[in-house]
């Protein structure tokens, strides 16, 4: 196990901290940013919980879905008034902040905010956007995408190791199982950690990508499932995407969460945790 990978810090003077090794990290906020008001609203929320829960939280919203089934599905604000408001949760509500990057043009501008970059799953073999992100020396969550084994995930992580920058998370979310599903291979998680931090992405692994008219369908119950197998296996942190009214999500409405179930996910993940005394 990489103990220079394993343990290293996430958030700038001023905000929270996040630390990868120490305790779990748990990723969560909306798919998309729905509003400025909604943004700091979901923000205030998760943090509430966060605090009542003991754990270690960073908020994720994108500010562009750039990866949307259909032409018509909402995509955010964008990367100049996005990033504004992500700032805006950083600044007043104190948590660090997480998004998708899409091209090598938003790096730079992106890192000036963002406390962790995230690459989509289908960009995370774009050789040039790992490098330009892995060169601003920010945590890097890469999203594994649903085509890749285990062990072919070694070379992605490699690219951005070659920039000097050790701080990456690959994020399981599933492999590619036919048209329309997902299936988690938890074989996987083992395997992976040998030479990046895991995370668990309890939302996107229940989804079923384009399974509908023009949107992707989903199987919002088994999320608890599967977050549970994941803490049994261990993983270094949790990724699950958050929604006051979920059925009213502007992007991923069948497969994100709502504040109840989090909170008691949160409950099962640590008491197993506890349980097994993962590392």
């Amino acid at each position: 196990m990489n103990e220079v990978q394993r343990e290293f810090e996430i958030g700038e003077e001023g905000t929270r901290k996040c630390y990868v090794g120490k305790d779990l990290i748990f990723i969560s906020g909306p798919c998309v940013i729905e509003s400025e008001e909604f943004t700091l609203k979901c923000a205030e929320t998760l943090l509430k919980i966060a605090e009542k829960h003991k754990i270690q939280l960073i908020f994720k919203a994108s500010y562009d879905k750039a990866n949307r089934t259909s032409i018509n599905s909402f995509r955010g604000p964008g990367p100049e008034k996005g990033l504004k408001i992500l700032k805006r949760v950083k600044d007043e509500i104190g948590l660090p902040v997480l998004s998708d990057i899409h091209c090598k043009e938003e790096v730079e501008i992106a890192a000036e905010v963002l406390d962790v970059i995230q690459i989509p799953a289908f960009l995370a073999r774009q050789t040039d956007l790992l490098l330009k992100a892995g060169n601003t020396q920010k945590p890097i969550n890469i999203k594994k995408p649903q085509f890749a084994s285990p062990e072919s995930t070694k070379y992605i992580v490699e690219k951005v190791l070659t920039t000097g920058n050790r701080k990456v998370m690959l994020c399981e979310r599933g492999y590619a199982f036919g048209y329309g599903d997902l299936i988690v291979d938890f074989r996987g998680i083992p395997i992976m950690r040998t030479w990046a931090n895991v995370i668990f992405d309890g939302t996107h692994s229940v989804q079923k990508p384009s399974a509908g008219e023009g949107i992707s369908e989903g199987q919002r119950w088994l999320v608890p499932f599967l977050s549970r197998a994941a803490a049994a296996v261990g993983v270094d942190g949790f990724f699950f995407e958050t929604h006051p009214e979920p059925e009213k999500a502007l992007s991923d409405p069948k497969t994100s969460i709502d504040y109840k179930m989090f909170e008691k996910i949160i409950e099962e993940i640590k008491k197993i945790k506890d349980a097994l005394n993962h590392p």
